[in-house]
Formats: structure tokens, C-alpha cells, sequence
């Protein structure tokens, strides 16, 4: 079972991802994690009582005009069957263009609330369990320090 510490100055986020549901979606993202690539990304999007999102490659420089259109130069496709693909407080999202055009962008979310009608829209492939009031805390351009993966 693989978990995730994602490290910021404002905390760290402990994550458990759902490998059953969205193995495609995790493995990227584990991929990209052990290979560095979210270390020093910020959280470009923050929408309070919505999500936090990071992952954009362009986000190292948060001047940067193409800030929120960046990713891995490949695409992912969308794991929307599996049993935990709703929306609630602290699960870990991919964010997307358009259906099947995920890469390396994912968004935490702040609750249930307002995000419902991301249900089967987005790829929910994991949850924080621990360090919840991270994600409250977080502000754009905040970075993301770095991601442990954790494979037990």
C-alpha cells in the first residue's frame, strides 16, 4: 500500500492513495513524485472553500503568464468507476483540461460542499488523513517543499 507526505511550510500532508480505484492515476503520480518533479511547485490555484491545485511546472515562477497551463508533456486518461470517486474534505484530485488530458496538476479539496459536481468528472486518487489544517492554511503560491512516497 503506498501513502504520500506532501511537505509545505505551512505542514505536511499525510495522503493515502486509492490504489484499487485508480491505479493509473496513482502510479503517475508516484512516478512523478519520486522523480522530483512537484519539488518546488506552488499551489497556484487556490479557491477558498473549493480546492488548492498544484502541479504545473510553470508555477516555479509564479510570474510566469503560462502559470496553470503546464504538465508533464503527456496525458493521462480519466478513472472515474472506481468506489471512492466523490469529492469530500482532503481528497487529492486530478485537475484537467477536458476528459482523458490529466498529467501532473492535481487539486486538494476543502470540502464537500462546493465540489460535488466534480463527482465522476475528475479522478479522486487519494485522501489526507493527517494535517488537514494544511490545506486551510495554504495560500497561492505557497510551495510544495516536497513529496515523500511512502510503499509499504
Amino acid at each position: 500500500m503506498k501513502s504520500a507526505e506532501i511537505h509545505t511550510a505551512k505542514g505536511v500532508m499525510k495522503v493515502k492513495f486509492y490504489e484499487e480505484d485508480a491505479p493509473n492515476t496513482v502510479n503517475n503520480f508516484v512516478k512523478l513524485a519520486k522523480e522530483g518533479y512537484y519539488n518546488g511547485l506552488a499551489f497556484h490555484r487556490v479557491i477558498p472553500n473549493f480546492v488548492i491545485q498544484g502541479g504545473c511546472p510553470f508555477s516555479k515562477d509564479m510570474s510566469n503568464p503560462r502559470v496553470g497551463t503546464g504538465g508533464p508533456d503527456y496525458k493521462i486518461d480519466c478513472e472515474l468507476t472506481g468506489g471512492n470517486q466523490y469529492h469530500d474534505r482532503g481528497v487529492l484530485s486530478m485537475a484537467h483540461a477536458g476528459r482523458n488530458t490529466g498529467g501532473s496538476q492535481f487539486f486538494v479539496c476543502h470540502g464537500r460542499q462546493n465540489t460535488q459536481h466534480l463527482d465522476r468528472q475528475h479522478t479522486c486518487f487519494g485522501k489526507v488523513y493527517e494535517g488537514l489544517e494544511v490545506i486551510d492554511a495554504i495560500v497561492a503560491g505557497d510551495k510544495i517543499e516536497k513529496i515523500i512516497i511512502n510503499e509499504e
